[in-house]
């Protein structure tokens, strides 16, 4: 009865709830493929099978044979309860995105405007029915609702969820803000700019996605091996049934081992669905995955976006990093030291020229010699007075007519101002433009140029007038992070549209031995090209629409600061913080996930080696040592779970420190 009854309840267990092996094995054998559920479905079924032939064979000649239902029943509840903690172990390698998710706030404060514009009440409104232009309130400890710009108030914003920077900023009228990120201290009034998946923390949140779903290049061995790896397994356990059958019927063992009323074909039949249940090519194909998805969260949390498993793989093989200097290397934050003027034109006269020609213009220099000559006229020209003139109104006021303007990508601007021809550049341009540069002028060049600044030519109508020099101070981090990537092995070298003067003297400042000057934007790519032609993997890091082209073109292009649109568009990598550190950190997480997943490939590797003689009976003879079919599912069970656990120990990842970087060294 109690065999009679043990068929009833494991039929059940074999076919209703087991239902999901023989459904996903007939499909993967549709489609030409093998994977584990193929194993736990011949598993199963033969000693379900065996038992049912055994039952019946008995009920009918009155010759009771033992049956191993109990076998099919526990390893269907073992992979199932090995299914189910490798889910609860996937389920947090994805816990970044789900906290990414959570940064956005539900509701937000609208202002209600009348027709002039002024402010007469607020409304509390859903997150998701926020317009770009609408003018939002943030209250001191909530979150921001949209990204946005500050036209009232002034505060400081923790950014860290979204940037990684731990210190709070702050913001005032003017200054962006990011959706998500926590209002400290002041009342804010933003104008939202960007709303829905148009928002910074959408694209993060896509980002992440899209990479965790992403397959790494090494996946592709995983995915070979287990093609090959159900049939060589099939074929051992049929090896593994013969063998000890024939050796039996041999007489090479004793009666002795046989299991009571048991037989040859029972004893041997019992070792070989070990075999094919502790088999596992599922420890194999998750040993990258799970690690990619852990590193991709991990990343975000750090404020490195990483896109995708291809990224970062190739990231922990870098030989070179490729910075730009303006903006990359240096703060970005270019300021005029040095006015000369070389004819009887008085200083405020050419700065009044140069600004008007340049400010037309989007590059940093352009924008520091405005700004240098707006202080200098309002400064002389309004000492006196008590008023403070707007930003806007100084612009328009003081600065002449322009016509004709254009912008010369790596060698400054030509236009014509009030009818003259005015040139604002570098000497290539002063040299194309067939102005001869008189000797004095070439001596100050050079004497800014030797102090790691850069010289600005200005010439009226093909006569040299004056020349402005621009210092762009050095990050205050860039030093210790070029010492820490020659300590991790890897050789920084700069690229720069800079004259060689200026390049070398910027360059030895902070330890570079590798310069490439006066390099036009799409000469950046074809130096890129030239460390990749003897299969060195090179990464380029930069920030602006001119490090585009170069960004695309290497094999790991890194946006820096969450530079421009394009330059996030062609990077591989995307910085939020504007620090170089975040490039070692960048490659040091690649190394260690890497090293993860090498270290779950030789678990698997070595638990299937291992386990497939055990459970063949390699040890019975010598030890007595057998595995129940039972035990062997409960291994291939837990051998998945421990894989999985083992990629989830990337979470307790920590970046290294500007401190900590100088130990850095190569493995």
């Amino acid at each position: 009865m109690g065999d009679w009854l043990k068929w009833a309840l494991v039929s059940v267990v074999q076919f209703v709830i087991g239902k999901r092996f023989y459904v996903a094995a007939g499909r993967a054998l549709r489609n030409g493929t093998t994977n584990m559920d193929v194993l736990v479905a011949l598993g199963t079924s033969a000693s379900y099978f065996y038992s049912v032939c055994a039952l019946l064979y008995g009920a009918v000649t009155g010759f009771w044979s033992p049956t191993y239902f109990e076998t099919s029943s526990m390893l269907i509840t073992f992979v199932l309860l090995g299914k189910y903690l490798e889910c609860l172990a996937k389920g947090k390698t994805s816990d970044a995105i789900k906290k990414l998710v959570e940064l956005a706030p539900a509701t937000a404060l609208l202002v209600i405007k009348d027709k002039g514009g002024r402010s007469i009440g607020e409304r509390e409104i859903d997150s998701l029915l926020i317009q770009p232009s609408d003018t939002l309130k943030v209250l001191p400890g909530t979150k921001v609702p949209a990204d946005g710009v500050v036209v009232w108030g002034s505060s400081y914003v923790n950014e860290s969820m979204v940037t990684g920077e731990s210190a709070p900023v702050l913001k005032e009228d003017g200054s962006t803000v990011i959706g998500g990120t926590m209002n400290l201290h002041g009342a804010l009034h933003i104008k939202a700019t960007k709303v829905g998946s148009d928002a910074v923390l959408s694209q993060i949140i896509s980002l992440v996605e899209t990479a965790q779903m992403s397959k790494a290049p090494i996946q592709k061995f995983a995915d070979y091996v287990a093609s090959i790896f159900v049939p060589i397994v099939v074929g051992l356990s049929l090896v593994t049934l013969f063998c000890w059958y024939i050796s039996g019927i041999l007489g090479a063992y004793p009666e002795e081992w046989l299991p009571k009323n048991g037989n040859y074909f029972v004893f041997s039949l019992m070792f070989s669905i070990s075999v094919v249940v502790i088999a596992c090519p599922c420890a194999l194909g998750l040993a990258t995955p799970t690690a990619v998805m852990v590193a991709t969260g991990v990343g975000a949390n750090n404020g490195v976006l990483i896109k995708g498993g291809e990224a970062l793989e190739r990231a922990q093989k870098i030989k070179y990093v490729i910075f730009d200097k303006t903006g990359t290397l240096t703060q970005g934050k270019a300021s005029v030291t040095d006015a000369k003027v070389f004819t009887g034109m008085g200083r405020g006269e050419f700065l009044k020229w140069v600004a008007s020609a340049e400010a037309s213009s989007e590059h940093p220099l352009a924008k520091a010699i405005v700004e240098y000559a707006r202080h200098f006229h309002f400064f002389d020209e309004t000492s006196a007075t008590s008023q403070t003139p707007s930003k806007e109104s100084t612009i328009s006021g003081w600065l002449l007519d322009v016509s004709d303007f254009l912008a010369l990508p790596g060698r400054g601007v030509k236009c014509f101002v009030d009818g003259k021809q005015v040139l604002v550049g570098n000497r290539k341009l002063m040299t194309e433009s067939g102005i001869a540069i008189p000797d004095q002028v070439e001596h100050f060049v050079v004497e800014l140029e030797e102090s790691a600044k850069t010289g600005v030519l200005v010439a009226f109508d093909e006569n040299i007038i004056g020349v402005l020099g621009i210092a762009d101070p050095l990050k205050r981090e860039a030093a210790v992070v070029i010492e820490g990537l020659l300590k991790m092995g890897v050789k920084p070298v700069m690229v720069t549209g800079d004259n060689w003067r200026t390049a070398r003297a910027v360059a030895k400042e902070v330890g570079i031995q590798d310069v490439r000057a006066e390099v036009m934007p799409a000469g950046k790519a074809d130096v890129i090209h030239s460390f990749q032609k003897d299969g060195s993997i090179v990464s380029m890091v930069g920030d602006g629409i001119n490090d585009s082209p170069a960004l695309a073109a290497a094999d790991i292009g890194m946006a820096i600061g969450a530079g421009t649109d394009i330059a996030i568009e062609a990077a591989d990598y995307v910085l939020m913080r504007n620090n170089l550190e975040d490039v070692i950190t960048a490659i040091d997480l690649s190394r260690k996930t890497f090293s993860r997943i090498r270290l779950n490939y030789i678990f698997a590797m070595a638990y299937n080696v291992i386990a497939i003689p055990i459970a063949g009976g390699a040890l019975y003879p010598s030890l007595g040592i057998m595995l129940p079919p039972w035990v062997a599912g409960a291994c291939m069970a837990l051998s998945s779970v421990s894989v999985v656990c083992s990629s989830l120990l990337l979470r307790r990842y920590r970046k290294p420190r500007l401190t900590t970087i100088l130990e850095i060294t190569v493995e």
